[in-house]
């Protein structure tokens, strides 16, 4: 009994230094926030993807915790047509030069099972700063049998009107501003 109590202690001591949040730096090859948007009023659906993405989750499974921290470049925006892409690229839309960047800063929330179901965030789209929750439609976590790392990753939605982050191109000619965003993340425990 005298071994037994201090052996229990040490193991409970073990396991709460175990739980610690771990960060989790985004693996930028699999990782691609696409979004959906109309043209001309309904006429069709345009989507594309941001193809450069960086940042970190910190996630803390046992305490059902955890933060995103991402950040987009924006320069990267791909709808499968060069001349498109470089009009979203210029001062009408995104306005790469001034902005080069989209970030994403949040909260992982309504856990169940040990995984988040959403996200309560800020994002911040040329230059201006809007509350914005994700769901997460899937979230998982194990080790890849290529590399033996424990890899996390998601699928969440989302959607937003782009005239609130003033890109509003498009509204006289009947353009609706509804978003829909898509994400893929992934994201890998450094070793």
């Amino acid at each position: 009994m005298k071994i037994a109590l201090p052996a229990a202690m040490l193991a409970l001591a073990a396991g709460s230094v175990l739980a610690e949040p771990v960060t989790y730096p985004i693996d930028p090859a699999h990782t691609y926030p696409s979004f959906e948007a109309d043209h001309f009023g309904g006429m069709s659906v345009w989507r594309g993807k941001f193809d450069k993405t960086s940042g970190t989750i910190v996630l803390d499974k046992e305490k059902g915790t955890g933060t995103v921290d991402i950040t987009v470049d924006t320069s990267s925006i791909d709808f499968g047509m060069p001349k498109l892409n470089e009009h979203a690229r210029s001062a009408e839309m995104f306005d790469v030069e001034k902005y080069p960047a989209a970030t994403y800063k949040g909260t992982l929330a309504g856990f169940k099972n040990g995984a988040p179901t959403e996200v309560d965030g800020q994002f911040t789209l040329h230059g201006v700063t809007h509350p914005l929750k994700l769901t997460i439609n899937q979230f998982k976590c194990m080790t890849y049998p290529m590399d033996k790392k424990e890899h996390c990753g998601a699928d969440a939605s989302a959607r937003f009107n782009r005239a609130d982050y003033g890109i509003n191109f498009g509204d006289k000619y009947g353009f609706k501003m509804d978003v829909k965003l898509a994400i893929q993340v992934e994201a890998v425990r450094p070793s």
